[in-house]
């Protein structure tokens, strides 16, 4: 039987209506059969809390059915902030589900993916930054928090390029599903420490062209993320890969420098994971001249939210923000200038001089560990 998250269909589910689909638990036990009823939110809620299966051959002859028209994405409802890390950890699994959902369904689960994490950054870009800063604060499959992680760059890139609204939509789906052909072997390449065998460089070389076949087959028309997809390694000087094209597209481009850029974000089998400063340090150095590059770096900062630095007035905090200029970030300083603990942070506008950012320190350097809780709260006050 195959199966896919029931959050990644949630969409597709009318409150008190029968069912056009079976719902398993995660063990594939039967709790509801089709044409039983989710009766109230609360319901649902339980049902997705205990991470609840759909039978995807029944989900795709609905699909069949009903015409698309009848089903419009639900945002989520509005969480607390400080909630905000767990639902992100949470919606890795959906983002997992959808991209490995079969292709009849793969693409609605796509879909409503991706109303789930752009409610989530929405509800407070910041804090989506600070995760992406922070993969370390948690684990998972790689391959799919990569691509999380990539997206999120993506958008936020093109936010600050001014992009339109369908653009950043298209901007972030592409570079969701830019890997998806490798998303294992990327899991596996994280931690590996022995060379590449034949086998991985031939499936790394290829995965740009066969992501692309993929979401075709899915059902995705959209000939510009298929073109994104498919090229997000070439170069304009013909040197990259899989085919050596030169016509490569603003989006291709974007994904490509926020798909390195995360990646340096996160640590290796054979190195720890940069700072965003040495992460952006090493993007620039790839492609000085190029406007989407420097989006990239911008959108994040060289300080970026969850970052720990040290100020020029001896206090040690956390950047909630970034300001009107790179080096000039927001700060919620988390001690007096002679090392004591605050009670409570004190905002600090690194743009005056007393409270410029002198140092970029390790978290280990923090005067207390903070929750992700704590952080998202922090972040979202500022």
């Amino acid at each position: 039987m195959r199966v896919c998250s029931l959050s990644t269909v949630k969409n597709r589910i009318v409150l008190g209506s029968p069912l056009p689909f079976s719902v398993r638990d995660a063990d594939r036990t039967l709790l509801l059969a089709r044409g039983q009823l989710i009766c109230d939110e609360d319901h649902l809620e339980a049902l997705l809390a205990r991470g609840a299966l759909v039978d995807a051959d029944e989900l795709a002859a609905s699909m069949q059915n009903q015409p698309k028209a009848a089903a419009a994405p639900e945002a989520p409802p509005p969480a607390p902030v400080a909630r905000l890390p767990a639902l992100w950890d949470r919606y890795a699994d959906d983002v997992r589900s959808a991209l490995t959902a079969p292709g009849s369904v793969a693409a609605a689960a796509i879909d409503t993916t991706t109303d789930l994490l752009l409610g989530l950054i929405d509800r407070a870009p910041d804090v989506a930054l600070a995760q992406v800063v922070r993969q370390h604060a948690s684990g998972g499959h790689y391959g799919v928090t990569h691509s999380m992680n990539s997206a999120t760059a993506c958008l936020a890139a093109a936010r600050h390029l001014g992009w339109q609204p369908d653009e950043q939509r298209r901007a972030f789906q592409a570079a969701l599903t830019m890997n998806l052909s490798m998303l294992d072997l990327q899991a596996r390449l994280a931690t590996q420490v022995s060379p590449l065998t034949a086998g991985q460089r031939a499936a790394i070389r290829e995965h740009p062209t066969r992501s692309a076949e993929m979401l075709a087959e899915a059902g995705i028309t959209d000939a510009l993320w298929l073109a994104a997809v498919g090229r997000h390694h070439e170069l304009r000087d013909g040197s990259g890969y899989p085919n050596g094209y030169t016509d490569i597209s603003e989006l291709a481009e974007l994904m490509r420098f926020a798909d390195v850029y995360t990646a340096l974000l996160s640590a290796r089998s054979n190195r720890p994971a940069m700072s965003a400063r040495q992460a952006g340090r090493e993007l620039y150095q790839m492609a000085s001249e190029s406007s989407l590059c420097a989006a990239v770096i911008k959108a994040f900062g060289i300080f970026p939210p969850g970052s720990c630095v040290r100020l020029a007035s001896g206090e040690v905090g956390v950047v909630a923000r970034n300001g009107d200029k790179a080096y000039h970030p927001h700060v919620a300083a988390l001690t007096t200038a002679d090392g004591g603990v605050r009670r409570t942070p004190l905002m600090r506008d690194s743009a005056r001089a007393e409270h410029a950012v002198v140092a970029l320190l390790p978290e280990h350097a923090m005067p207390m560990r903070l929750s992700p809780e704590t952080m998202a709260g922090l972040i979202a006050a500022a």
